[in-house]
């Protein structure tokens, strides 16, 4: 494994374990595309993670980017009722997003 996959996987650990309180363990990594009307609203690798003595859930979904300082933004979100997928996680964070900058769909 390329030293900055395993260092971008470990962030996504770290997230994990700090945001939801469990160890996760990585399963694959999957291409995403999500398209709103026309155009391309976010595309990119979601990882997916197995969980471990997480109490609801054994499934994460996760991406990041690295900020020009170096650090990691990650975006975490579990496999609950809607989100049962990478597609359907991608699209809550969306949604959550535009609802924090008062955007309504």
């Amino acid at each position: 494994m390329v030293p900055a996959v395993k260092e971008y996987l470990a962030e996504i650990a770290t997230a994990i374990r700090e945001l939801h309180g469990c160890e996760s363990v990585h399963q694959r990594s999957v291409p995403v595309k999500e398209v709103f009307q026309g155009k391309t609203a976010w595309e990119g690798m979601v990882e997916v993670l197995a969980l471990v003595g997480h109490p609801k859930t054994k499934k994460a979904y996760a991406w990041g980017f690295q900020e020009p300082d170096g650090r990691w933004e990650i975006t975490t979100v579990l496999e609950i009722p809607p989100v049962r997928s990478p597609e359907t996680a991608v699209k809550a964070a969306i949604v959550t997003a535009a609802r924090q900058r008062g955007i309504r769909k």
